[in-house]
């Protein structure tokens, strides 16, 4: 092995164990509020797409954690912020931890891919843009990457909380 190999191969082991470290934080932060809530939740932990990624899931189907995902995600989008700010806390890096709650941001990712492939499919016909709802980053981000996969191209426009996705034309 070369020595730039061997730094590479570091390198990717220090980022590994870092986002570990990351969704260790995290999950010893989420029981915590769960043992305040006084839900019942299980948590598991992993690393996608260079991020530390953490779920709270459950046995009763995920009723009670409900309270926790909110109307339209905005309480789950509130305690991914707050979690990020408790990682931010121990380890003075900035994070970008993805939290998921009783299955929310999974099903929300897989509706906003068919969202994408959709809109690509309509500019495809019609050669025209087409300019989609507003949406938060998470949802922006899930929309790009379906539209990039089907093979056209697409920008954010707009100012938030109004930032919404175009499609466009090849």
């Amino acid at each position: 092995m070369t020595e730039g190999t061997t730094s590479a191969a570091a390198e990717g082991a220090d980022t590994l164990s870092r986002l570990e470290q990351e969704g260790e934080i995290a999950a010893d932060y989420l029981e915590g509020l769960l043992d305040i809530a006084d839900l019942d939740g299980d948590i598991d932990m992993d690393v996608e797409a260079d991020r530390a990624s953490v779920s709270i899931i459950s046995d009763t189907g995920g009723r009670d954690l409900q309270k926790l995902v909110g109307r339209d995600g905005e309480v789950l989008e509130a305690l991914q912020e707050l979690t990020r700010l408790a990682v931010h806390r121990e380890t003075g890096d900035r994070s970008r931890l993805m939290l998921d709650i009783a299955g929310y941001r999974a099903k929300k990712r897989a509706e906003l891919s068919e969202l994408g492939a959709k809109a690509a499919a309509d500019v495809k016909n019609t050669g025209e843009p087409v300019k989609l709802k507003p949406m938060t980053p998470f949802e922006r981000k899930v929309v790009h990457d379906a539209v990039k996969a089907a093979g056209l191209r697409s920008e954010s426009e707009g100012e938030e909380p109004q930032r919404f996705v175009v499609v466009l034309p090849a």
